[in-house]
């Protein structure tokens, strides 16, 4: 039914954001295997700030089943995009580590969010956009 839904829809742009995230918040963990798949697919375009948002932000966003998911995937999923986008687009990629930013409400996985988040303190050079969110987010982490 989505792969209809796309070949009808595929040439409108907002219709097609919504596509994506309409699959990006299903709420079930192998989401974050369909987000991957979907980061792949032609008409996901990672220079698109909108496309980001309509399948990225909404998943980890508007998603907790997924984003939380025990094993940390939903965390690695959004710290590996913006590792991917933080040269190309900083100011995206410091607005999308907002889910990140709370992990201290997160008891079971505070320590992998926090991790997701040294990680990326960890680039060098590190944007300026970026280092300003994550060393807010991890001021007083000890």
């Amino acid at each position: 039914m989505l792969a209809a839904f796309y070949e009808r829809w595929q040439h409108e742009a907002l219709v097609v954001n919504q596509w994506f995230t309409i699959q990006a918040t299903r709420p079930a963990e192998d989401c974050v295997e369909s987000v991957r798949l979907l980061m792949e697919h032609d008409a996901f375009d990672w220079r698109n700030p909108n496309k980001l948002r309509a399948l990225v932000s909404a998943f980890a966003g508007a998603n907790p089943i997924a984003f939380h998911r025990a094993d940390g995937a939903g965390y690695r999923l959004l710290g590996d995009v913006i590792v991917k986008i933080q040269t190309s687009n900083p100011q995206i990629a410091a607005r999308m580590l907002a889910p990140l930013t709370r992990w201290r409400r997160y008891a079971a996985g505070q320590d992998l969010m926090r991790a997701i988040l040294e990680e990326i303190a960890a680039i060098d050079p590190l944007p300026k956009d970026i280092f300003e969110v994550v060393s807010r987010s991890l001021a007083d982490a000890s």
